[in-house]
């Protein structure tokens, strides 16, 4: 493992190390910090380890903090040709964890990060203890389908490699609309999605997701199956505009220990539009799920946000 030691006094000082794993050959970057049980963070499609560090001073309170960059994005390594299927991120997340001595971890995973976490949970239970979900990509929700079928036509392909170059004006209006409040896009946070998309392979690799995308929806529909077991919250913005909050109520229906939380007023990046409050949420969720052992969640409502329960 390479390791880098910097210091971020923007969130109080908290150690973060900067590693770099050996995975099928490459280099798969992460994010670590703090103490205790192991919660590995996933990001979405067109994020990045980067895109959790609002959260992980206070994540890092509660838990040793694992913010991986899939191989093809952030700070990993361009792999032409990786096998981006559903299957193959999980079964890399789960090389990462051997490579990183990690037995198994909870699972924070937003987006398509969290369809990966879901299918890692059906295909490798022993690796999972608890997960935390927010507005997971699933097979319920075909918000984004219309999305996906343009990116897959030979002008949704042009423009996409065209993304990174556009005016910044721009870029800043497309990510704007992941927010609940599109004028609360927060300093610095374009920056992170644009700066890896320019990266050579960054887009070939987001493409190749998107070539598979309704074939996994399929596989991960079958694969839920065997989820149910698993103590879960799903977290929701509201106004999420990519993955559907009436889909939140189907999903939450394959497990048998669930809390469905739903955020007010927020989009689809709560990591950046309420990272305390995230926090917050995800460190009440692991400290009751860590103290009851295979006694079964307990759930309590999380006031002022509206909580759903089902057993």
């Amino acid at each position: 493992m390479a390791l880098a030691r910097w210091m971020l006094d923007a969130f109080g000082g908290i150690q973060i190390e900067k590693h770099w794993v050996q995975v099928g050959g490459h280099q798969m970057h992460c994010l670590k910090a703090g103490a205790g049980p192991e919660l590995i963070l996933l990001h979405g499609l067109l994020g990045t380890a980067s895109t959790w560090e609002p959260t992980i001073p206070r994540l890092a309170e509660e838990s040793t903090i694992y913010a991986v960059d899939a191989l093809g994005i952030g700070e990993s390594e361009r792999v032409p040709g990786i096998d981006a299927t559903l299957e193959a991120q999980a079964a890399r997340i789960v090389e990462f964890m051997d490579a990183s001595a990690i037995l198994s971890a909870d699972f924070l995973a937003t987006s398509h990060g969290g369809a990966v976490a879901l299918m890692l949970a059906a295909n490798y239970p022993s690796r999972v203890r608890n997960l935390l979900l927010h507005a997971p990509a699933n097979p319920f929700s075909h918000l984004a389908d219309p999305l996906v079928r343009f990116y897959l036509s030979g002008l949704g392909t042009w423009f996409a490699r065209r993304i990174a170059s556009l005016p910044e004006p721009m870029q800043a209006l497309a990510l704007g609309r992941m927010y609940g409040d599109p004028t609360q896009l927060r300093h610095g946070s374009l920056g992170k999605y644009i700066n890896s998309l320019r990266v050579p392979g960054t887009v070939a690799y987001v493409l190749s997701i998107l070539r598979t995308w309704f074939d996994d929806m399929g596989k991960l529909e079958l694969a839920l199956k065997h989820v149910c077991r698993f103590p879960t919250l799903l977290l929701w913005g509201d106004r999420d505009r990519a993955v559907s909050l009436e889909s939140a109520q189907q999903l939450r229906r394959c497990f048998d220990r669930v809390e469905l939380v739903e955020l007010p007023g927020t989009g689809h990046l709560p990591y950046e539009e309420c990272p305390e409050t995230l926090s917050r949420l995800a460190n009440s969720f692991l400290r009751r799920m860590r103290g009851q052992g295979e006694a079964g969640p307990s759930w309590s409502k999380a006031e002022p946000f509206r909580v759903m329960k089902h057993f």
